[in-house]
């Protein structure tokens, strides 16, 4: 006569066996968790702070539409960026709005690409540059703009191949340049031959 298997132990040890293995896999799973989205406090890098969507340094800050940072917050790419501000001797002296900047937190050297507008803080003259590349290399204290720029003062323009202006030295260095401007002429106070 063939043996009757008990039904009852084998179902006992399979659901503890059952509960064994989802205890396990419950704290396997848990190890590999994500992390936790970070604050809206901001982050501290070396040098400078993000907070909400401004980033700032000792040498720039820019308010933006949307920022992604390296994990360490070394580099970055910052979207939408406008009333950037460069920085000469602590004092704001530029302004700059561009499609995307590139950075890099440690050097504290940017890239502007896309549409980019830098305007100088104060100018009586209304100075600006319309361009499509600017370069700031902050050991240098130098910003470069190494593609075609347009320089508006009031209600005139030039174009202007290459410039690079030297914040240490007050030095601007300009390329080819085209195009006319009109120089306001003295008046007379007497007639002319007298």
């Amino acid at each position: 006569m063939p043996k009757k298997l008990p039904w009852k132990r084998i179902a006992l040890w399979g659901g503890i066996a059952l509960a064994l293995f989802v205890a396990v896999e419950v704290v396997v799973a848990g190890i590999g968790a994500p992390p936790l989205p970070p604050s809206q406090s901001g982050i501290t890098l070396k040098g400078g702070h993000v907070s909400g969507n401004k980033i700032s340094t000792k040498s720039w800050s820019f308010d933006y539409a949307s920022a992604q940072l390296s994990p360490d917050g070394t580099t970055g790419s910052v979207q939408g960026v406008r009333n950037g501000i460069v920085l000469r001797h602590g004092k704001p002296y530029l302004k700059i709005s561009a499609a995307q900047i590139t950075l890099d937190t440690t050097s504290l050297n940017f890239t502007a690409i896309g549409k980019v507008h830098v305007e100088f803080i104060d100018d009586p003259a209304k100075r600006s540059f319309d361009t499509d590349l600017v370069q700031w290399t902050n050991s240098a204290k130098m910003l470069v703009m190494d593609h075609p720029s347009y320089l508006h003062t009031g209600d005139q323009t030039l174009k202007i191949e290459n410039l690079s202006v030297d914040f240490d030295k007050n030095v601007v260095h300009v390329g080819k340049i085209g195009g006319a401007i009109r120089l306001p002429h003295p008046t007379r106070t007497q007639p002319p031959g007298r």
